[in-house]
């Protein structure tokens, strides 16, 4: 009997180009990596898939990283025929450096968009509490307003985009109220992991890891690249980015050519 994959992935790019394994944040989807994809990464191979409690895949538990880690690890192993480069924004940067680190015979680089990892218990609960409290909203038009009030500015992401976002991931959640397309429990779950202590990966493993600058407090922690820097040595690269959150959407060309140094 064929084994069914709990996630649902997005596929761009030539068959027998180079695999990227594109990773989106909390919250997030595959498909938020079309334009990079498309546009600046057209040689490559990239496989976005939505994680495990996002958009159309499985929302089973249980809700950790080692799950995530196994979730991919059966990807790439389906879909590769070598080691892939991760890319990985926000929570999936997180999960990239998890995966390379339980499984270095599948990752050959990094490149970790704003990763948030290893952040205050005490800022992960507010997030939490705030996110259970107000977890839709009134129509779309609230819910375009609250993305353009964050990461998603209009000077920082390109509006079609946001435009995309809100016809591919939001849906209605019952009441005429619309919500992204996410399993809440797995996602306050998922809270909870970024609050776990960091990891690092492999020692020899090329990484790349971007701050974006106008993130306060920010997800990339002092100590986390201070013990990144001890760990890998000139294997790490560091860039801070004057930009909000939303890397790939904002610096979309910047980002693709941090990938393709690794191709």
């Amino acid at each position: 009997m064929a084994v069914v994959s709990p996630l649902h992935v997005h596929r761009f790019g030539p068959a027998d180009g180079p695999v990227v394994l594109a990773l989106h944040g909390l919250t997030g989807h595959g498909n938020r990596w079309e334009t990079l994809a498309t546009e600046h990464l057209p040689h490559a191979r990239v496989i976005a898939p939505d994680l495990r409690g996002h958009g159309r895949s499985s929302s089973l538990p249980p809700w950790d990283f080692e799950t995530i880690v196994a979730d991919l690890a059966a990807l790439v192993r389906a879909e590769a025929a070598g080691r892939v480069v991760v890319a990985g924004h926000s929570f999936g940067g997180a999960v990239g450096i998890h995966l390379a680190r339980r499984h270095p015979e599948l990752v050959r680089a990094l490149v970790l968009l704003d990763p948030a990892i290893g952040i205050d218990p005490k800022l992960i609960e507010q997030i939490a509490v705030a996110n259970l409290a107000s977890p839709d909203y009134t129509d779309i038009a609230e819910a375009r307003s609250d993305k353009q009030h964050s990461a998603w500015a209009p000077d920082e992401v390109d509006p079609a985009l946001l435009e995309r976002e809100l016809a591919e991931h939001l849906v209605p959640t019952g009441g005429g109220r619309v919500g992204w397309r996410i399993a809440l429990p797995a996602i306050t779950s998922y809270w909870g992991q970024l609050a776990r202590p960091f990891v690092l990966p492999p020692a020899d493993l090329p990484t790349v890891v971007v701050r974006a600058a106008k993130v306060a407090p920010p997800y990339v922690t002092a100590d986390f690249l201070a013990a990144m820097r001890r760990h890998l040595g000139d294997r790490l690269t560091v860039e801070v980015w004057e930009c909000d959150h939303m890397v790939a959407q904002a610096r979309p060309a910047e980002s693709a050519a941090l990938i393709t140094a690794f191709l």
